[in-house]
């Protein structure tokens, strides 16, 4: 979806969103990192703070979090 979206929309419409990386850009950033379910949460909370009353700037996708379930015996 997002990559049509970039293909076919993107390039009828003015550059506007706020952010460094594109909204675009961070929502595939974050299903590749997140997988499908949080990654499509965290872009859709990123695409709703992408308006003009917003600063924007640098929003990099979270790096995602190890288990905490992971224990190493040495």
């Amino acid at each position: 979806m997002i990559r049509v979206y970039r293909k076919f929309i993107s390039p009828l419409t003015p550059p506007s969103c706020r952010f460094s990386p594109t909204c675009s850009e961070y929502g595939i950033e974050a299903i590749q990192t997140h997988g499908a379910l949080k990654g499509s949460y965290l872009t859709i909370r990123r695409i709703l703070k992408c308006h003009p009353f917003h600063k924007g700037g640098f929003d990099p996708v979270p790096p995602k979090k190890s288990s905490s379930n992971s224990r190493h015996h040495h």
